[in-house]
């Protein structure tokens, strides 16, 4: 497959030096022959099926049309986009054992159920001072540990976030922090980090690289106290997950400015929920919809996202305002006019 890609490469080349040799008439009868013999094929063929170096070619030779053309060829911008994520998906699939203890049979789930409703009070062992002797015993027996059994266990609390040191308004003096990836168009990986406030839902880009150590995002906290300066004294807790590039290098960055370190607990992406649903709305509303090239070009595309998120996309928490506030939504600044007027129909 690579040798073919190599050779429709190569034929496309010669091709295009040869077309120089030509005349422009000759060149616009051409193409007047082959839009008519595609028109022909089209009524004969109902779907196409290219494989992966004529994707490539297409894909390659697409960028160099003008915007209007792309969208009358047999394949749709959304196809390529469509193509590159199946490439993606295939060049990280790999054999591997699913991560994870192995399931519980179907038997001990029920014996558990069984325990959980015969003894409402039992629970399991939420606090240093001991555990219950029978269920104790009885995990050790079957060989389950408590937090497996727990995902089980109905009305279990999950023990990985101290909820007394969150403040009664939920969000205030929050910030949310978080790793995402982009697959580029030649299938290299970069990392993104970037801190959310939970109060006002603004977003603040750390860092693109694509080889996140501990060090570097140790400095690009450094860099995000330096930019945000007084605001960052607003926040009293930074919520992140346990990933070890989070060191404790990092943990003193914001501890120094009084920012308390919240963990969630282990392999619990839903207690870290808005950088979560951040992630999922960037990717709807802009990588899903385009290919990067590299790291400049993904550095651009979410500095001008971030802007637009920040100063003029609407929240419905925030009323229909956007987090900074700067420029309110032409939706609501209508509705501002007609403030105080009644409308009655018949």
């Amino acid at each position: 497959m690579a040798f073919r890609l190599l050779y429709l490469i190569f034929c496309q080349l010669i091709g295009w030096l040869a077309l120089l040799a030509r005349e422009q008439t000759s060149k616009n009868a051409e193409i007047l022959v082959l839009r008519h013999e595609v028109a022909v094929l089209r009524r004969q063929v109902a779907r196409p099926r290219p494989c992966w170096p004529d994707r490539a070619v297409l894909s390659a030779l697409a960028r160099l049309l003008p915007t209007q053309r792309r969208r009358h060829r047999f394949v749709a911008p959304q196809t390529m986009l469509r193509w590159h994520r199946e490439l993606v998906r295939w060049h990280w699939t790999r054999p591997h054992r699913p991560p994870g203890r192995p399931a519980i049979p179907r038997e001990l789930r029920r014996l558990i159920l069984r325990f959980a409703a015969e003894n409402p009070t039992w629970g399991l062992p939420a606090h240093p001072r001991g555990t219950n002797p029978t269920w104790t015993q009885g995990r050790t027996e079957h060989g389950v540990a408590a937090p497996q059994a727990g995902r089980y266990r109905p009305g279990t609390a999950s023990r990985g976030l101290d909820l007394a040191a969150v403040p009664v308004r939920a969000g205030q003096g929050i910030l949310a922090c978080d790793f995402f990836h982009v697959d580029t168009v030649l299938l290299k990986r970069l990392y993104v980090l970037f801190v959310t406030e939970l109060g006002t839902r603004q977003v603040h880009i750390f860092g693109v690289t694509a080889t996140p150590t501990g060090v570097w995002v140790s400095q690009q906290a450094r860099n995000l106290l330096m930019d945000l300066d007084e605001r960052i004294g607003q926040g009293k807790f930074l919520l992140r997950d346990r990933d070890v590039k989070f060191t404790d290098t990092f943990d003193a960055v914001f501890a120094s400015e009084g920012i308390r370190i919240l963990l969630i607990p282990v392999r619990a992406p839903r207690a870290n929920a808005f950088a979560e649903r951040w992630v999922g709305t960037v990717r709807r509303e802009l990588l899903d919809r385009m290919l990067i090239f590299g790291r400049r070009h993904l550095e651009s595309a979410l500095s001008d996202y971030v802007t637009h998120y920040n100063r003029h996309r609407p929240h419905r928490s925030l009323g229909q305002a956007p987090p900074s506030g700067a420029v309110p939504p032409p939706l609501q600044r209508l509705m501002r006019g007609f403030s105080g007027t009644i409308v009655s129909v018949g």
